[in-house]
């Protein structure tokens, strides 16, 4: 097994420690888009939970003689949009097929013209930098992979 980084994970000829630097910040940028999108399909998740739940308690305040207070959460709760014109699976659509889907292709623009397609160099740099080869819990990669993914 070779103790060098995978082909997929090593600088092409040629490319600058600025370009490689722009792309591992670019990479952790879009670390924090994926966490906003999971929290975003968390909300969409939460929400749908919320309204049935919502709805169950209405049931149960106006079982219980409230029927002022079941017809406010049945009239100003259920149903309604979390932000204007729009329940959660829109907001998740909107996130997905606007900004998420935008700075996806320009990351993967960005990848393919600069680097070849190859992903989280600057990770793999890194990784050399600190790791002591030979050292177990070191290695390169892992030992199914005999330097090749």
């Amino acid at each position: 097994m070779s103790d060098r980084p995978s082909p997929e994970h090593r600088r092409p000829e040629g490319v600058s420690d600025a370009t490689i630097e722009a792309l591992g910040k670019l990479s952790a940028a879009m670390d924090h888009v994926e966490d906003a999108r999971g929290h975003l399909y968390a909300f969409h998740r939460l929400m749908g939970s919320a309204e049935s739940t919502m709805e169950e308690a209405t049931e149960l305040v106006r079982a219980a003689g409230h029927d002022d207070i079941a017809d406010a959460l049945d009239g100003g709760v259920l149903g309604r949009n979390p932000l204007p014109g729009m329940w959660s699976f829109q907001m998740v659509e909107a996130y997905d097929d606007g900004f998420y889907a935008e700075a996806k292709g320009i990351q993967q623009r960005a990848l393919d013209e600069l680097v070849g397609g190859r992903r989280h160099i600057f990770e793999a740099e890194m990784k050399e930098l600190r790791r002591t080869p030979g050292r177990e819990g070191h290695e390169a990669v892992p030992d199914d992979a005999d330097g090749e993914f």
